[in-house]
């Protein structure tokens, strides 16, 4: 197996990891929390570094876990004391515990240690892919990162189908989760320790900013394109892998950093959901819009002419001609107006005039009923 395409499964299980649980932080309104997560691993590894003086010690990989969720109970008991309030709690506690890491590597930890600043903010995948292997009686069987993050992928997808009813119920109303007896609380608490879990993994290989836009970017583009939560996810694991395999390959074509371009092309690929989602894409909000106005205008036209018929103003109110002095609309916006509404079913004209269907007459008595 070549080193690119060991990369881009380092990358692709990045990806897929991270997925799966960002669709929850997503729904749940605090998608920022696996930005915080991402960067205060770094207090929990080095914390964990200073105690066992080992960098291979499977310690470090508890520690930065332990950090994570040790983050989202901070934010928490700032949020409960009423004086700030969510987002402002989240911008308390990373930065301080981050920069605290950040002071501790640069003091505490040797310079010859994998443990580097550089590292921490970009990752090291060639590092993961070149020198953590796994070795089996002789056999080498490829990164120890890859085969790590695939088994996260795993279980935060049993998780997931194992707790579905309860995560999506205590996603979505909270209250109603509590009311049968589902422990919202120990199902946030189980969802943040699965984000830390899974954010360490990857920390390690890619650093947090692709980290933060695998957990946030493909849940992202999944919400546009549907409603149903099951798909969401599956949506939001196919655009992580497919954009972690895209941006790798791009990276090793172009020689650039692997985790910058990862990100460029997740967020790349959701500018074009952004742009042509049937329902909640731009393109679609804006035909959208038009197609209301238009609407709008046909109901106002079936209004008017509802309002003056039996009238002895029917006549000179209804006339092709003097119709646009009535509504006060261009003449040239009348004639399309009228062309519509006679496609839609709404009026119909002899040339001069113009009157109501029985359907344009329900439309009018419904937008405006007398």
């Amino acid at each position: 197996m070549t080193a690119t395409t060991e990369l881009v499964l380092l990358l692709a299980g990045v990806g897929a990891a991270c997925a799966v649980p960002g669709v929850f932080l997503l729904l749940r309104r605090v998608a920022i929390v696996s930005d915080a997560i991402s960067h205060v691993l770094l207090f929990g590894i080095v914390s964990a570094y200073l105690v066992v003086q080992d960098r291979t010690s499977p310690f470090l990989f508890f520690g930065a876990a332990a950090s994570g969720v040790l983050t989202v109970a901070l934010v928490e008991l700032l949020q409960r004391t009423k004086l700030v309030k969510e987002d402002a709690a989240i911008g308390l506690v990373f930065p301080a515990l981050f920069a605290l890491g950040a002071v501790m590597l640069t003091a505490f930890v040797p310079r010859t240690t994998h443990l580097d600043i550089d590292t921490v903010l970009l990752g090291n995948e060639q590092y993961s892919v070149g020198l953590n292997r796994w070795l089996v009686g002789g056999t080498d069987l490829g990164p120890q990162g890859t085969w790590l993050l695939f088994a996260l992928f795993v279980l935060n997808s049993l998780l997931v189908l194992i707790f579905y009813k309860e995560l999506k119920l205590s996603t979505f109303d909270p209250e109603l989760a509590a009311v049968f007896g589902f422990a919202p609380a120990v199902l946030h608490y189980g969802l943040m320790t699965c984000v830390s879990l899974t954010a360490v993994a990857a920390f390690d290989a890619v650093g947090p900013v692709v980290v933060v836009a695998l957990f946030v970017v493909p849940a992202a583009g999944a919400y546009l394109l549907t409603d149903r939560l099951s798909r969401m996810l599956l949506f939001a694991v196919l655009f992580a892998v497919g954009g972690a395999v895209a941006g790798t390959v791009l990276a090793v074509v172009i020689d650039a950093n692997v985790a910058g371009t990862v990100a460029v092309v997740q967020g790349l690929i959701f500018g074009v959901v952004f742009c042509t989602a049937p329902r909640r894409g731009l393109m679609a909000q804006f035909f959208h819009r038009i197609d209301q106005r238009r609407r709008f205008h046909e109901t106002m036209l079936t209004i008017h002419l509802l309002q003056h018929e039996g009238t002895p103003q029917e006549m000179a109110e209804s006339s092709l001609i003097e119709l646009h002095l009535h509504l006060h609309w261009l003449p040239h916006e009348v004639a399309r107006v009228v062309k519509r509404a006679e496609r839609n079913g709404l009026v119909l004209s002899d040339g001069r005039r113009l009157k109501l269907t029985t359907q344009g007459r329900a439309v009018a008595r419904l937008a405006f009923p007398a």
